[in-house]
């Protein structure tokens, strides 16, 4: 009895398990707290999606359905060489192809490809190179070509290299050289047009400078095309300057050589509207227009300074010296008096309107070369001078011949400096170019000896030898910035602020000049950029 008892309870109990795996869940949600939390949130997810897929109508899913069917479809037509009778091998297979396809449109290859294309050279404007004639050579031949026997005496006439002088330019004779322009007929005179833009009243400088915000705008708006780029120069540019007309443009640059070209947009006279002179036989190291009468002033290494007078159609000769003049700068307002920096390191004062060639007063600054002499745009017995690696004010009315002290010392260049320029309206600053890599930004406001550096600037100055040391010149216009070329490529050139911020860079086709900035390279090409705005299709 005790076994069937035991055998009836067993069924019972099986009977008991089926029937509760076979009734439903509860609609409603039981937590234990036996479980973790995070396998309540997965319950609480799946429960969710159940309810979500029971609570949509059998005509919802039915819908879903077909609009995804519509899209394959759609999608299955787009592709290239679609047909109605492919296969599904021939649908993934084109499939495929639309994706490489889409995946090498995304690379841009044919404007990669367009990009390191070389570009056709600009026809060359202005100057046209000389064409050199190679001298033919006789064939050599062999001794046994020639029918010879060998020989065994042979003396070759053998030059010593330190007696190959290289030969020296003639220099030109002192006196006054007439306006000969070396790219015109001897029968030509000058262009009536050059003369009456000579004549010109000249720009009035304005002393109100606008806001930087506004001042950057305009430097955006600047733009360049090739028509603007003409060879002024033969050889590499080491000055320029501009005509103080207030209607026309009119460009100058000296070179290397000595020469000097003229050059003014759309005219019709010369190579291209250049005129091209010689009025030196060594480097034009600076140059500047006076006004009232108009002249152009040049200096050059070979001792002289010329005054260009169109009206007169000669090149006067100023001042003669035994020394190269490196730099200079007008010492009254009437430009008759100018303050030269001779290499030897003397600094002359030299009066235009006597008709000698020598100096009026003469001092000695310091036995190194002198690379830079300014002078104070508001107290003009105040002028800079940069000597080798020192830049020191001294005050034109207390120098001796010899032994002269500085009112001022810029210090802290480590190496040779190239330039040093006051600001341009109240001469509060001094802008030092420093071989050392920098550019310093000095505090001239007080002439008590110290002379404070507000800002120091890094900047590569390593040109090389076969390029024009890098100068930093302030903007006539703004005089809190200032601008410099880079030795960075592509070849650009820099706006800076005092601050040392970075305005602008003008690079490739970007260049200035109508501001009155101008760029000059080591062929003799100029380029200017018109001011104005950018058309609609370049911005």
């Amino acid at each position: 009895m005790d076994g069937t008892v035991r055998r009836t309870s067993r069924r019972i109990k099986e009977k008991q398990n089926q029937e509760k795996k076979q009734t439903l869940t509860p609609k409603c949600l039981t937590f234990t707290s036996e479980k973790n939390d995070d396998e309540e949130e997965e319950n609480i997810q799946k429960t969710k999606v159940k309810r979500d897929k029971k609570s949509l109508p059998k005509n919802d899913n039915e819908e879903e359905e077909n609009i995804q069917k519509t899209k394959v479809k759609r999608d299955k037509k787009s592709l290239p060489g679609y047909r109605k009778d492919l296969s599904e091998y021939e649908l993934e297979r084109l499939e495929n192809i639309r994706q490489n396809q889409a995946f090498l449109n995304s690379l841009k290859l044919p404007e990669i490809s367009e990009a390191l294309r070389p570009k056709p050279k600009p026809t060359q404007k202005g100057l046209k190179r000389e064409k050199t004639e190679t001298e033919l050579l006789p064939v050599r031949k062999s001794l046994r070509l020639q029918n010879k026997g060998p020989q065994t005496n042979v003396t070759l006439e053998m030059t010593p290299y330190t007696d190959r002088e290289p030969e020296e330019k003639a220099k030109i004779a002192p006196g006054p050289i007439p306006l000969d322009p070396i790219n015109l007929d001897e029968d030509v005179s000058l262009p009536d047009d050059l003369i009456n833009l000579w004549n010109e009243d000249a720009l009035k400088q304005e002393t109100e400078t606008s806001d930087l915000k506004s001042y950057q705008q305009m430097l955006q708006r600047l733009s360049i095309d090739d028509s603007c780029v003409v060879k002024v120069v033969k050889d590499r540019v080491c000055s320029a300057a501009f005509h103080p007309s207030s209607s026309n443009l009119l460009m100058a640059a000296g070179d290397k050589s000595g020469h000097l070209g003229l050059w003014k947009p759309d005219a019709k006279w010369g190579d291209d509207g250049v005129i091209y002179f010689e009025p030196h036989s060594r480097p034009i190291t600076s140059m500047a227009f006076t006004s009232h009468p108009c002249n152009l002033i040049t200096i050059s290494y070979d001792g002289s300074a010329r005054s260009m007078d169109v009206e007169k159609a000669v090149f006067d000769e100023v001042y003669r010296s035994h020394f190269g003049l490196k730099s200079f700068d007008f010492l009254s307002a009437d430009y008759s008096t100018l303050l030269l920096g001779e290499w030897n390191g003397d600094v002359a004062v030299v009066d235009r309107r006597t008709p000698e060639t020598s100096y009026e007063s003469l001092y000695t600054m310091a036995a190194n070369p002198l690379r830079s002499v300014h002078i104070h745009p508001v107290q003009q017995h105040y002028f800079v001078v940069a000597e080798s690696s020192f830049v020191n004010i001294y005050d034109l009315r207390h120098l001796k011949r010899r032994n002269n002290r500085a009112v001022g010392e810029l210090s802290g260049h480590s190496r040779s400096v190239s330039s040093a320029f006051f600001s341009p309206v109240t001469g509060n600053r001094v802008l030092t170019t420093c071989m050392d890599n920098k550019i310093r930004v000095f505090d001239t406001s007080q002439m008590d000896g110290r002379t404070p550096v507000l800002k120091s600037i890094t900047h590569n100055m390593q040109t090389g030898r076969w390029l024009s040391k890098l100068s930093a010149v302030w903007d006539p216009k703004q005089q809190e910035c200032f601008v410099i070329g880079s030795m960075d490529r592509p070849r650009r050139i820099q706006v800076y602020h005092e601050s040392g911020h970075l305005l602008h860079t003008f690079q490739n086709m970007d260049h200035l000049t109508t501001m009155k900035f101008s760029s000059g390279n080591s062929s003799g090409a100029q380029e200017w950029a018109a001011y104005g705005p950018v058309p609609d299709e370049e911005q």
